[in-house]
């Protein structure tokens, strides 16, 4: 048993996260979801992370591995087995509880700030957290979530429900994901080096956190 990365883009992987989890001496394997190769039976899987990508959570028709991945995030909530969803991944642990994704009223592209709630400030703290925002869509809450952040354009940015934190925005991205992003993002909206110096400085408080509780 480990943890399991699933991506959507061949240029994206964990980043910070994959980082910390190498530091911890927590074994993962990443799967791309596209690439046909099977996802693991929920039995098999110590925590789960799902990434971003530009792919419709219900989008089954063109991307049919889409129902895989929410039952299978489904099965794993189910067990009680830690799971973090990152922008695609955050809407994915939505779908998988039945809730509308859908197309939000604005792009929201590049260096940003969500604050938290008051139920989300033990994980990200009392003050604004420096984000990278790369989504158009946005997503209701589940039955019985939590809501955790929230930005000026979309309310729905961070949550949790049950074993799972879903967070529509990017921590994870540090500045060595610079030309990554400068080479995929829309021209003028990616962030620079010392942005994401302090995306990555806020995205360790709150994925150590997470892997603290996911312990």
């Amino acid at each position: 048993m480990s943890w399991w990365v699933v991506k959507h883009v061949d240029a994206e992987g964990p980043a910070l996260i994959g980082t910390i989890m190498t530091e911890r001496g927590i074994e993962y394997t990443v799967v791309a979801a596209a690439s046909g190769v099977p996802l693991p039976p929920a039995d098999a899987v110590t925590g789960l992370v799902v990434l971003g990508g530009p792919v419709d959570a219900w989008g089954d028709v063109a991307h049919p591995h889409m129902r895989a991945e929410r039952e299978l995030i489904a099965e794993c909530l189910e067990r009680n087995i830690p799971v973090l969803g990152v922008c695609l991944g955050a809407q994915l642990l939505a779908a998988s509880q039945g809730c509308a994704v859908y197309r939000g009223p604005v792009a929201e592209l590049g260096a940003g700030e969500v604050t938290a709630t008051e139920a989300g400030q033990p994980i990200f703290g009392p003050d604004r957290i420096q984000v990278v925002h790369w989504h158009t869509d946005t997503f209701d809450l589940p039955v019985g979530a939590v809501l955790l952040a929230s930005s000026n354009l979309y309310r729905n940015q961070a949550f949790r429900f049950g074993s799972g934190l879903g967070v529509q925005f990017h921590v994870e991205l540090t500045p060595a994901q610079q030309p990554m992003l400068d080479a995929h993002m829309p021209a003028g909206t990616a962030p620079s080096a010392q942005v994401l110096a302090r995306v990555a400085e806020d995205g360790r408080r709150i994925l150590e956190t997470f892997f603290d509780e996911a312990s």
